[in-house]
């Protein structure tokens, strides 16, 4: 499908189907992971990974900010003190020591990622010592990708050099809006000098992709100004382009009924008139609709995963990397193993008492049963490829002549008939295409899979668009 036709807008479509539905970064969704959870599954999957020699993907959380940015929906720890940072690198490292010690060395890391938070939070030695500690309990693919995220507003030339000295390769920061009018009202002041200064130097210093997000719908944006927005990020020539929908949930996030005034909110149907400009306008300068809210340069890795068929996502959103085990090291980190999801715990306090007591600081999790798997399976196929083979599920999964694709799913073909209908997807013989139209409704389509979902509060999760 070409870039130009890769997504379609429906404004009637879009209003009947925007309702709040998962993300699908996983299934289950991460509202299904329970406190009722033994940690031995836990172990149980690792060791399962090790047996298979299954590949890995390793994520450090840092969680601390200096300062709250109102719009933020991350779990973090917001303080000028950077002396609390050292007490928590230490907690963290015993963390990484703890899982390591139960992998295999001889399973490769094909991905790390550091997020928050603010990951430059820490000064450098503290970067080099965390480092350090996970290059020496982890065997690391020569081609691995290993990405990092910084806030351009604490980031100098010098520390962007030492990343790269170490050995990452992959970059992301936020920009979320130009308009100083915007930035104010969601406490993140980054002036156009510093976010240019900041893509310049990670050029010269030779990162192979750089990533920025941006988000539409937050307080004053109109479609004037974020056209100037997305006029300006094209400027900057990022390798990878997210753009987030903001879910206001005031009910869910206090600072934001505290600080953002609903009345300065763009209105659903200037939403609306903002992502269609969007996608237009990137897609007309040459960067290519990943899915969702991610788009990429045609040479990108993810744009090329994607025409290959091998396009795969996981809590951290899309990757190139298939089949590997995610373990998320610090508090608030998501692992998700082939059949066990687990949360660390949130708070800085039970996420350090565990590890005091030489326990996995495990706070909730989930282990999946055949069901669940074919399910995600369905899922994933559909957010990353926008089609579905019968045949391929019907074989990989044993279903039957008896118990065939159809039958197995016969509550659902009531609902893709509907959406069928309503021009979302075509269902030929033994395949199920996302319309383009359907691309941007991929939520809802992915949704019909989701047997969870009638007995969730829908309210924990974002609007389709």
């Amino acid at each position: 499908m070409s870039t130009s036709q890769a997504v379609k807008f429906d404004i009637n479509l879009l209003h009947k189907y925007n309702q709040p539905v998962p993300r699908y970064t996983s299934y289950p969704p991460a509202t299904e992971l329970s406190e009722n959870f033994d940690e031995m599954d836990f172990r149980g999957a690792i060791a399962s990974g090790n047996l298979q020699k299954t590949p890995l993907s390793l994520y450090a959380h840092i969680p601390f900010c200096d300062a709250p940015c109102y719009f933020c929906g991350c779990n973090t720890v917001i303080s000028t003190r950077k002396e609390i940072a050292e007490p928590y690198l230490g907690y963290l490292m015993r963390h990484i020591e703890q899982v390591a010690a139960t992998v295999d060395r001889d399973r490769l890391v094909q991905q790390m990622h550091w997020g928050g938070g603010t990951p430059n939070y820490f000064s450098f030695d503290q970067v080099e010592r965390l480092w350090h500690c996970l290059q020496e309990r982890f065997t690391f693919a020569a081609d691995a990708e290993i990405s990092i995220e910084v806030n351009p507003r604490s980031l100098t030339k010098e520390y962007l050099q030492g990343l790269k000295n170490l050995g990452f390769n992959r970059i992301s920061f936020g920009i979320q809006d130009f308009n100083l009018k915007v930035q104010e009202a969601v406490n993140r002041i980054q002036p156009e000098e510093m976010l240019f200064d900041g893509m310049r130097w990670m050029r010269e210093v030779g990162f192979e992709g750089v990533n920025v997000d941006l988000i539409y719908g937050l307080p004053y944006q109109t479609l004037e100004t974020f056209r100037e927005t997305l006029d300006k990020t094209i400027a900057l020539n990022p390798d990878r382009i997210a753009v987030f929908n903001f879910a206001y949930v005031p009910w869910l996030k206090p600072l934001q009924k505290k600080k953002i005034d609903p009345e300065t909110l763009p209105s659903p149907e200037e939403k609306l008139q903002i992502m269609q400009m969007t996608i237009e306008t990137l897609t007309t300068h040459g960067y290519v609709f990943i899915g969702m809210d991610h788009f990429a340069k045609p040479n990108d890795e993810l744009a090329i995963a994607q025409r290959e068929g091998n396009l795969h996502r996981n809590f951290q959103g899309y990757t190139t990397k298939p089949e590997s085990d995610l373990l998320g090291f610090g508090m608030t980190s998501i692992s998700m193993l082939q059949n066990v999801y687990t949360q660390n715990y949130k708070g800085l306090q039970d996420f350090y008492k565990a590890i005091d007591a030489c326990e996995l600081p495990i706070e909730r999790g989930v282990t999946l049963n055949a069901d669940d798997i074919l399910r995600r399976s369905i899922i994933m196929e559909l957010m990353c490829q926008f089609e579905l083979s019968q045949d391929e599920i019907e074989s990989k999964y044993h279903l039957t002549c008896d118990r065939n694709f159809g039958k197995y799913f016969d509550s659902e073909r009531m609902k893709l008939r509907q959406l069928q209908a309503d021009g979302l997807l075509n269902i030929d013989h033994d395949r199920i295409e996302v319309t383009p139209v359907g691309r941007l409704l991929i939520r809802n389509i992915a949704s019909v899979f989701d047997t969870y979902l009638k007995k969730q509060n829908i309210e924990k999760f974002s609007k389709a668009v």
